[in-house]
């Protein structure tokens, strides 16, 4: 696996003193660089090979005005520095401050080479083919790639293989943002007295969530404050929000995190039908039109098709936007029927949209902004790389609350995975700041028949 780690000038951490590892070549895939532009500083003391084909695929996606165009564009620029700095040649291999070795492979060969299977009948067996050169001149040769059948044909050749892990965090021990406590019922009588109790476990998280209960059958549902090193109450819900109320704990905190307004980063992470995009849109149509904490909903979605495209889309950016943006019209539509009574749902939405107050735009025409004092909702999220996120995320002005939701299980991205989107990514990297709060959500309350296929499918 590859992962970021400490520099060490030997690359011996953690093995005896005196052991030494032998030098490697990481030959890197297209993908990788389009998943992390600074991929290439993040090898420590080994030798770091582009081969031509990568360069082309760089220089092929680099027109694009979304985030792998914008990532080609400055792998691209970073390279080209490096053919600037006149101390060494790109083509023997200059050595970056960061440890590696980094060498352009640039040799012409002719259309098959004695031993290698594969006809060079597309990018990424020219690709397998610069690393079973390299092999054959002795080097110790480990292939960076995250596609799959790239990895599963150099195995097949006797080439190691590797995912590139340095941008991942495991969904299997992601941080949950609620626990349950057994506790004894003088404890939950002290809370509902005093409005807090302190903690006796040292390891929560800043605005976890914690249910409380006794062998007595009396529980409590609270908050940890990190300035109160106490657990708090939830914020009041004096009515329903746009007609809706929470139905079970876990949607309860995680309302409890979007009414917050000093928390300004919430994810919410949970199967089909646990509510993630309803909760998110009502407290937001409560903040903007209610209270107006907020000037504006900005509710985006990345452009990635479930299934086979149908191809380009007629009309306007906004034409072309409400097919995408069809789930969140649908959220929208409940929300005022059922705030307006039966009968008066349009009449609702059609006054919403005629506010000007909700704006829908794709991921791609997002950076570059600057978002002040806006309530953002990122639906699907999963299917972001952590640098598109950390994009996202950076646009957020003054005043702003941003809204991350997602099931790290359904990812429609070929490159991203349960531990590589950048949903995941977002709760590991986060879940120490104080204005950051999540919560995973594990009840389906759609339909039954909704939660038996998020459950047995």
């Amino acid at each position: 696996m590859i992962v970021a780690q400490k520099p060490n000038r030997n690359n011996e951490e953690g093995l005896s003193e005196g052991k030494k590892v032998s030098r490697k070549t990481f030959v890197i895939d297209t993908n990788v660089l389009i998943h992390d532009p600074t991929a290439i500083q993040k090898f420590q003391d080994n030798d770091v090979v582009i081969p031509l084909t990568v360069l082309e695929e760089l220089d092929s996606l680099k027109r694009y005005s979304d985030e792998s165009g914008k990532n080609s564009r400055e792998v691209i620029r970073y390279i080209d520095s490096l053919k600037a700095d006149k101390t060494g040649d790109l083509h023997k291999g200059i050595v970056i401050p960061e440890g590696p070795k980094v060498r352009i492979y640039l040799d012409a060969k002719p259309e098959r080479v004695e031993g290698f299977p594969l006809p060079m009948d597309r990018s990424s067996n020219k690709f397998l083919l610069i690393a079973y050169l390299l092999k054959s001149k002795g080097e110790s040769v480990v292939i960076v790639s995250k596609d799959f059948v790239t990895r599963v044909k150099a195995e097949a050749m006797d080439l190691e293989s590797e995912d590139y892990e340095n941008l991942k965090a495991s969904y299997q021990e992601i941080y949950k943002g609620f626990r349950k406590l057994e506790v004894q019922k003088r404890d939950i009588d002290l809370f509902y007295k005093d409005g807090t109790v302190p903690v006796t476990d040292g390891n929560f998280r800043p605005n976890e969530y914690a249910l409380l209960a006794s062998p007595e059958k009396s529980s409590a549902v609270c908050k940890y404050s990190t300035k109160l090193n106490k657990l708090e109450p939830l914020l009041p819900i004096t009515r329903d929000i746009w007609g809706i109320q929470p139905l079970n704990v876990e949607q309860r905190c995680a309302i409890d995190l979007l009414m917050r307004d000093d928390i300004q980063l919430v994810t919410l992470i949970g199967p089909a039908g646990t509510g993630k995009t309803l909760m998110a849109l009502a407290c937001g149509m409560r903040k903007v039109f209610d209270e107006n904490t907020y000037s504006r909903i900005l509710i985006s979605r990345p452009i990635v098709p479930l299934g086979k495209d149908i191809g380009y889309l007629p009309g306007t950016k906004e034409e072309k936007l409400y097919h995408w943006m069809q789930p969140i019209y649908d959220n929208l539509e409940f929300l005022c029927s059922t705030t307006s009574g039966e009968g008066n749902g349009a009449a609702t939405l059609e006054f919403i949209m005629e506010s000007k107050k909700i704006e829908m735009e794709a991921v791609t025409y997002i950076r570059g902004r600057s978002l002040p004092k806006m309530y953002m909702i990122i639906d699907e999220a999963q299917n972001l790389t952590p640098h598109e996120v950390k994009t996202i995320i950076s646009r957020a002005g003054k005043g702003t609350k941003v809204i991350l939701t997602g099931d790290a299980t359904q990812i429609d991205n070929p490159y991203l995975d349960q531990d590589s989107n950048g949903l995941t990514y977002i709760v590991n990297r986060f879940k120490k700041h104080a204005i950051y709060g999540h919560m995973f959500l594990e009840r389906t309350e759609r339909s039954e028949l909704a939660s038996i296929a998020a459950e047995v499918l």
